[in-house]
Order: structure tokens, then C-alpha cells, then sequence
């Protein structure tokens, strides 16, 4: 079983019609090389806050899925949002190649302060259960940033090891959706990526997976977070987007029956 997928490095801000331009661009990006599904960065279409234009950000979700159902791309696609029950949530949400919504992974290891009463994004997002999706006969799943790694710096709660807990539920396919801090520091340059990067490595490793990883390029004046790319279920990158800046990847990936 072969899937080509797509992957965009983009610049995320909180400038919602400019992702959404973005986005749209990214789809005919993968729609030209024939790729089944398109990965998008954490927080891609509203920017990476909970405070955003609700509005707004429906009416880009309605843009952006059109578009991709128009030109036969599924997505995966980083946002927050704000779903009916009036909680906002860190999401990454799943649409098939005919538009139909798959529904929804939502950000589990929120950050924050690791003091005893933590504050930060466990405050400002609501979180689900783990879960799969079914995908053109393909079990996948989808994690968000610390999701992956559990930053020691910044997860007060228990590594509760997604990527073997998606393995275990079957999961082939682990789209990752990131958006790290930067600031073009020798700790982010050598100590931040390398950790994101060894994670990724060892994690998709160990639990024999295949991993699409998309990163945010803001600001494009400085290096992303982490590698963005295709990984292989033996840890070895098939494909990177560049190091800093808006890139788009393609690979085919094939599965063993």
C-alpha cells in the first residue's frame, strides 16, 4: 500500500487571512504532485493562540476545505478552534479527500510552568482522548508539538508516551503537527532541535512507525524548532523541508500489507 503526502513549513501568525493564503497555497502545492493528504503546522490557520477571531477563523476553515475537496487533497490540518461545547481546543484536524471531516486529535501535553499550581496552555485549551482515525484503509494518528516529546522544561504532567500508546492502537502513520519556540539562540540552535529532533528519531524508531512532521517557519528570519520532513520506521529521515523558511515537501510512503 503506497500514500504520497505533502507536508507545508509555514509561515504561522495570527494573521488569519494570510494562513489561509497560505494554506490554500500548500494544497495546490500537493495537488500538483499528487499527494493524497496535506500536513499543515500547530495553530497554521488561526495562529498559535487561544485568543482568535472565531468568525474569522470558521469562515477560513470553510476556505481552506473547500479548496482542498476541490482538488482531491485530505488534510491534516493544524488549528485552534473553538468547538460546540464553547471550549477551545489545540487541534489537528482530519479531512478525507472528498471533504468528508474525519474529526479531530487535540493537544494532550498542553505546557506550562512547572511549579506546583502550573500555568499556561493546560489554562487556555481543553484536551480529548487519544484517539485514531481511519484514512483510505490506513490507521492513523496525530500528535501536536510537546505531544511527541514531553519537553522536560515545560510538561508539569506525567510523559504518558502518545507515540507507543497510538502504536498500540494501531496506528501506521503519526502526523505531527509542531510549532516550537525560537528565538535564534545557541540553546534553540543546538540544545531545542537537537532534542526534537533525537525524539522524533527514537520515538518513530521504537514503535516502527511512519512519522510527517510539519514546523511552523515564524518568524522566517530564524531557524525552525525542529526537522520537518518524512520519517521512516526505522528513524531515518526520507525527506527534510529546509532549515528556516516556507518549504513544502512531498514523499511516498509505502506500507507493508
Amino acid at each position: 500500500m503506497m500514500l504520497k503526502v505533502c507536508g507545508a513549513q509555514l509561515d504561522v501568525t495570527r494573521d488569519i487571512d494570510h494562513n489561509t493564503t497560505q494554506i490554500t497555497h500548500a494544497i495546490d502545492v500537493a495537488s500538483q504532485h499528487g499527494a493524497g493528504i496535506l500536513l499543515t503546522p500547530e495553530g497554521s490557520l488561526s495562529g498559535y493562540t487561544p485568543d482568535f477571531d472565531r468568525t474569522r477563523v470558521e469562515a477560513g476553515l470553510a476556505i481552506v476545505t473547500t479548496h482542498a475537496r476541490d482538488r482531491g487533497v485530505a488534510l491534516a490540518l493544524g488549528t485552534c478552534f473553538i468547538e460546540a461545547d464553547g471550549l477551545c481546543y489545540n487541534q489537528l484536524r482530519f479531512y478525507a479527500r472528498d471533504g468528508a471531516y474525519l474529526g479531530f486529535h487535540s493537544k494532550i501535553l498542553r505546557c506550562g510552568t512547572m511549579v506546583p499550581e502550573p500555568r499556561g496552555e493546560l489554562n487556555d485549551y481543553a484536551a480529548t482522548e487519544l484517539r485514531t482515525f481511519e484514512f483510505e484503509g490506513i490507521r492513523i494518528g496525530g500528535l501536536i508539538c510537546n505531544d511527541f516529546w514531553a519537553n522536560p522544561c515545560c510538561t508539569p504532567q506525567p510523559d504518558p508516551f502518545l507515540v507507543h500508546q497510538l502504536a498500540t492502537m494501531g496506528a501506521r502513520i503519526i502526523f505531527h503537527a509542531v510549532n516550537g519556540g525560537r528565538d535564534g539562540s545557541d540553546w534553540a540552535e543546538h540544545v531545542v532541535w537537537s532534542f526534537h529532533e533525537a525524539n522524533l528519531r527514537m520515538r518513530t524508531r521504537g514503535d516502527a512507525l511512519w512519522t510527517i512532521v510539519a514546523d511552523s517557519a515564524h518568524p522566517v528570519t530564524k531557524p525552525c524548532s525542529c526537522p520537518s520532513g518524512v520519517l521512516s520506521p526505522e528513524g531515518s529521515w526520507s525527506v527534510q523541508a529546509s532549515r528556516q523558511g516556507v518549504d513544502h515537501f512531498i514523499c511516498t510512503i509505502e506500507l507493508d500489507p
